[in-house]
């Protein structure tokens, strides 16, 4: 209470109150000062002449822990209290940002308690009920132009019926979240969440204001977004400061901030490298892991800190990635110039931090990772010098069978071992890949698994296709089909639909445009688009069946995004599911009824089309007809009597003219 003031009734709306400071002597006062006044000048806002202050313990000669700081305005305050609430301060404080007035305000509560009134209750927005759609149907969103709509794809009717749509719903792009709950919008003041099967309400906004990107961790608990503040000077590339959010998405909380320069968040380029934070796999949303120079840092969520309090020193590491299932997050660490240390792939168990495998390669001139979809295997596409000149290169893979005793690992090279690696892709929860090698624009597909029958524990070639017009791969969600495409974003949009059970092609189509190309969540349909940040026509999104048919096709002008709607993991075990494909036949009759009325229906629909045609025709003959006899009756009145002229055609040929020149002939 003796350090109570006493204070005025103006306001102090340009004032904040900065909390959780580091408590320290006097001889250390100036330069936590700088420190603070470093913080916050790099955000833009201007600090009054006398507009700091640090109160001091008259007792122990110690900062109390909190300063006052008060700005030319309250929008700059404002602004500060943002920029920095929850943001790391040193190594281990975490600044609290209050406003003043806020602080004056909780100061005036009354003593008295006063019991809260009691809201009706109101039932929450059913995230997951779109999933219950009795038709068993999928949504989608596109955005064309200003307007953002959200159909169902409704194959039954060959249509898509709309859901929801609304004019300038977001400011710059719209995104699903992992499990298809919430739709993620952008606006200038920040991100909102929206939400349910038809409605799509704001259920929850998240302060960031500009924001550029957002991303979702894997089990919906966590929102992280991106901010960089541009220079004035747009030369004074070190004055560009970015900024990191990290928000709890149903209780909207501030959890951790991340500032610094734009360069600071960027790896091997000018802009920024996103996501900056990789998300360990699983839905628990355990851990996250962000590579800067020479470190690999990882926090864990339980309280947004570094996991033992410090990152981990792995010098010249280029790339992480973790496992879609484990806390296994997987390193590249490249080759030296001078030879001695060859490049490297290690496996590091988290929270341990323990390398649980490691593979020393030679002669490397790059890597790529890619995980199976469940964590099983992990395939390293490992591009090596062919000769002392490093001229040429082959390509090659290291394949780790992760969950298996010991993590074995696997060599596959090509056939032809100076094939160039065109693509690259598991097939979801199977065991299977394929790979696109050759020279464009007819290399070969090549398809091989882990385990067949007669090598369980060796990966083995089934089959070739050579001379393919394909240079990109698209594997059903639930395996065993995949598309080989070609030509997205050019003009040739041939796709070809392929079994990979039966190593026979389904069908071979041609989208002539087509830019993009997404499976359902299902694996049942696929949606192919023509979008207009390529094409400025026929701009359109196409349904087609699992097998190559073409379903139905919708042209919408100034289309530019496509996107499903996730869908959740199945709740069903596995022995349920193998259960209820076993008595298939059961739910058949039901669906069979089903269909054959919607078919009948469609039949009547395409009846009913063509009467309507044939009567709009049959009207517009007999109104041609009506004027022709009443232009009959006026051309014999301008005829009259007299018998109509003949008339007869003579060719006459006349020789005009003949002139001879010699022209001389030169070698």
């Amino acid at each position: 209470e003796d350090h109570l003031v006493e204070l005025d009734e103006t306001e102090f709306g340009n004032v904040i109150v900065v909390d959780q400071l580091p408590v320290v002597g006097m001889d250390r006062f100036e330069k936590l000062e700088g420190a603070i006044r470093k913080l916050y000048n790099q955000l833009g806002v201007v600090i009054k002449e006398d507009g700091f202050s640090m109160p001091v313990d008259s007792d122990t000669n110690t900062t109390n822990g909190y300063c006052f700081i008060e700005f030319n305005t309250p929008q700059e305050a404002q602004k500060a209290k943002e920029k920095t609430h929850g943001c790391k301060f040193g190594k281990s404080h975490i600044l609290a940002v209050y406003m003043f007035d806020d602080i004056e305000r909780l100061m005036n509560v009354k003593e008295e308690w006063e019991p809260p009134q009691i809201k009706p209750y109101a039932p929450n927005v059913n995230l997951q009920k779109w999933l219950t759609d009795e038709k068993a149907r999928d949504q989608f969103v596109i955005r064309c132009g200003s307007d953002t709509e959200v159909l169902w794809n409704d194959t039954r009717h060959l249509k898509s019926e709309s859901v929801h749509t609304l004019q300038n719903w977001t400011e710059s792009f719209v995104q699903w979240s992992p499990l298809g709950s919430y739709l993620v919008t952008l606006h200038k003041p920040g991100v909102a969440f929206c939400g349910g099967a038809s409605t799509f309400k704001p259920l929850m906004h998240y302060k960031h204001p500009m924001v550029e990107l957002v991303d979702v961790s894997p089990g919906e608990n966590y929102l992280v977004t991106y901010q960089n503040q541009k220079p004035n000077n747009p030369q004074d590339s070190n004055a560009s400061q970015a900024e990191i959010k990290i928000f709890n998405v149903r209780s909207g909380r501030l959890m951790r901030c991340f500032m610094g320069s734009a360069d600071e968040f960027s790896v091997g380029g000018s802009s920024v490298s996103w996501p900056v934070f990789k998300w360990a796999g699983g839905r628990d949303d355990k851990y996250f892991a962000r590579l800067r120079k020479n470190t690999v840092s990882v926090y864990e969520t339980e309280t947004f800190s570094l996991i033992g309090k410090k990152s981990m020193k792995v010098d010249n590491v280029v790339d992480i990635s973790w496992s879609p299932t484990d806390s296994i997050l997987a390193l590249f660490v490249p080759e030296q110039v001078d030879g001695n240390q060859p490049a490297r792939v290690a496996l590091i168990q988290l929270p341990s931090k323990v390398e649980i495998r490691q593979k020393n390669l030679f002669n490397v001139s790059g890597c790529k990772m890619y995980w199976q979809s469940n964590g099983d295997y992990l395939a390293v596409k490992v591009d090596r010098y062919s000769s002392k000149s490093k001229k040429s290169t082959h390509s090659g893979f290291e394949i780790f069978r992760v969950k298996e005793k010991d993590i074995p690992i696997e060599v596959l090279e090509l056939d032809n071992k100076n094939d160039q690696i065109i693509d690259f892709a598991w097939e979801p929860n199977g065991h299977r890949f394929a790979v696109i090698h050759g020279e464009l624009p007819r290399p070969d597909v090549s398809f091989y698994s882990m385990r067949t029958t007669q090598h369980t524990g060796r990966v083995s070639k089934l089959v070739t296709l050579k001379s393919k017009q394909a240079n990109a791969l698209f594997w059903s969600p639930t395996g065993k089909y995949i598309i080989l495409a070609d030509g997205l974003s050019g003009f040739n949009g041939k796709l070809e639909f392929y079994n990979v059970d039966e190593l026979v092609t389904m069908a071979t189509v041609e989208n002539f445009m087509a830019t993009d190309i997404e499976w359902d969540p299902t694996g049942r349909y696929v949606a192919t688009a023509v979008t207009s940040s390529v094409h400025e026509m026929e701009n359109g999104f196409y349904i087609w069946s699992f097998c190559g048919k073409l379903l139905y096709q919708t042209l919408k002008e100034q289309l530019f995004q496509f996107s499903w709607r996730p869908r959740p993991p199945s709740l069903l075990s596995n022995q349920k599911e193998e259960e209820v494909e076993k008595n298939l036949k059961q739910y058949l009759e039901r669906y069979e009824e089903e269909d054959g009325d919607v078919s009948v229906l469609l039949r009547k629909q395409e009846k009913e089309k063509r009467r309507m045609m044939i009567e709009e025709w049959e009207i517009w003959l007999n109104k041609w007809k009506k004027l022709n006899e009443e232009e009959k009756i006026q051309r014999q009145n301008l005829i009259g009597d007299e018998e109509e002229e003949e008339f007869y055609y003579e060719t006459i040929e006349e020789l005009i003219d003949v002139s001879e020149e010699v022209i001389p002939f030169e070698l």
